[in-house]
């Protein structure tokens, strides 16, 4: 972003907290973990253990409960950035972008990695 403001060039970030996407859908998730956790050598899979990848794979489908299903919070974002005479330098889509890991960023690395 600083980078282009040399060329006259504005940008803008959208950081959107988790929506219901391709990109985020379990099935095809797992189904890549899966794939790349049978390329890996077996000294790897035995280092993180088959409950490794088993227990991931369980935290993503809980963490899908709350995923945002609503794109328009996102898109919203992007046309505000795009026709704004004065945008925003960010924007933060979604409950969990505003609540959780916006205030998260301001906290000190130790207590970020505690929580």
């Amino acid at each position: 972003r600083l980078e282009m403001r040399n060329f006259g060039v504005k940008v803008c970030v959208i950081e959107p907290g988790y929506f219901k996407t391709m990109i985020t859908n379990v099935e095809n998730l797992e189904k890549n973990f899966h794939s790349s956790w049978e390329k890996l050598p077996e000294e790897i899979k035995a280092s993180y253990g088959e409950n490794y990848l088993r227990q991931f794979v369980g935290m993503l489908k809980v963490l899908q409960r709350g995923y945002n299903s609503d794109l328009s919070l996102v898109t919203n974002c992007m046309e505000h950035a795009l026709t704004s005479l004065h945008p925003r330098t960010r924007y933060s889509a979604g409950w969990d972008a505003k609540l959780l890991y916006l205030p998260i960023s301001y906290l000190p690395s130790a207590l970020t990695d505690a929580l």
